[in-house]
């Protein structure tokens, strides 16, 4: 992005659209392209550099699925058929010989299964006496035997470039013998809180003082999907301190986010600012919370202004921080799910601007999705979120609406897997 371009508002007196100003940013942007090898073990949550391939087959033999016995042959046995009993195998310690007919091996889970056997009966079908084995219940043609290339074969790709690992994929990784990877780095990001009327949590305050959180609220945000904060600072709403303030922000981190200050107030300094050192390409969104909104650079690094409310700055960082980090982390592209969803209760409002409200999930006994909302929705309280399961998205043309009324709604739990 060149920095000096003068700032314009194409967007008329609303602002722009999310999606509008999603897509935006995202054309913008490209990977940060740099690299780093991690451990497996360490690896959660991040995103591989390079496809990742398996070394060798696995499990790399024939494997019993259960405990039974191995006979030798291919054909399906009758009842009343026996066998001579002739060794063990286990896990780990596998029967060394070939089977002929006639022979069977007591066999357990995950052991190898000889040569010349296609087949292990489960015990319960079968009955040992001494050296001899007898099938007293008909089995079906399930062989209960685990292909040497049933997790992977050689050389095949088990995660591909750009993937975010979960828990599922380090499992699967672990089982194929891969010890560490190549990951990207994630973005460093400068958090910069600007407000006269701010105090630390704890310290006393005076007339027309509140206690800092929005630096608590969105550094654990972004934790919880996986970066952190490299730099964070709070600075009184002053020209000089917010421009150094943004000025080393920028040289110290990939990505300079700030609340508060992008509106159009007597003390709002942050966007005259980055126009300043840089340029601001949009500002105001068409959404409730999260109108004061701006979009840009700071010295050539990207630069997001969120509304200095907490919610509308949390809700703002999750619907367009996240997927800008994801982006330039070279991740692939992950939306909050969506689903459909009926108003439990009646909700008051005033047609104007989409409105992404924040709500419980409530699933009825006949498997019935609804969306529960407790509270004030106002972007200043933060009670709003806790609790919150789901995103309403209530559309900018309706009003008040009923009970049972269907709505879309983003489901903010995250995968386990």
């Amino acid at each position: 992005m060149a920095s000096g371009s003068a700032m314009t508002e194409p967007y008329g007196r609303e602002g722009l659209a999310l999606e509008q100003a999603r897509a935006q940013i995202l054309e913008a942007l490209q990977p940060l392209g740099l690299t780093e090898t991690l451990p497996l073990t360490q690896a959660l949550g991040r995103t591989t550099a390079t496809p990742v391939r398996a070394a060798a087959a696995v499990p790399g033999f024939r494997a019993s699925i259960m405990d039974g016995y191995a006979i030798a042959g291919a054909d399906q046995p009758e009842p009343g058929q026996q066998w001579r009993l002739v060794g063990l195998s286990a896990a780990g310690a596998p029967y060394g010989a070939v089977l002929a007919a006639g022979e069977a091996v007591r066999i357990l889970t995950g052991a190898v299964v000889p040569e010349g056997s296609e087949r292990v009966l489960p015990q319960e079908l079968v009955a040992p006496e001494g050296e001899q084995l007898t099938l007293v219940k008909a089995c079906g043609p399930n062989a209960w035997i685990r292909q040497p290339t049933e997790e992977a074969s050689p050389d095949q790709e088990l995660v591909p470039v750009g993937q975010r690992l979960g828990v599922a994929d380090l499992g699967r990784l672990a089982s194929c013998g891969v010890q560490e990877l190549v990951v990207t780095r994630r973005p460093r990001l400068g958090l910069l809180i600007s407000g006269d009327e701010l105090l630390p949590p704890g310290v006393e305050r005076g007339p027309g003082q509140i206690w800092e959180s929005n630096s608590a609220l969105l550094m654990a945000l972004l934790q919880r999907l996986g970066y952190d904060v490299a730099d964070c600072r709070v600075v009184v709403d002053q020209p000089e301190p917010l421009r150094a303030a943004l000025r080393e922000l920028a040289q110290g981190c990939d990505v300079v986010v700030s609340t508060g200050g992008v509106s159009a107030g007597d003390s709002d300094w942050i966007r005259p600012l980055v126009e300043e050192l840089g340029a601001v390409r949009f500002w105001k969104l068409f959404l409730k919370p999260g109108r004061p909104f701006a979009w840009g650079q700071v010295a050539g690094v990207p630069f997001f202004g969120l509304p200095g409310n907490p919610v509308a700055a949390a809700i703002t960082a999750l619907q367009l921080l996240w997927p800008a980090l994801q982006r330039l982390e070279g991740a692939e592209l992950q939306l909050l799910p969506r689903l459909k969803v009926r108003l439990e209760a009646p909700l008051r409002r005033g047609a104007g601007r989409p409105e992404l409200a924040r709500a419980r999930l409530a699933v009825a006994a006949d498997g019935g999705l609804w969306a529960r909302i407790e509270g004030s929705q106002a972007s200043s309280r933060i009670g709003s979120l806790q609790g919150a399961d789901l995103l309403l998205e209530i559309p900018a043309e309706l009003g008040s609406l009923d009970a049972g009324t269907e709505l879309r709604a983003q489901l903010l739990r995250l995968p386990v897997f």
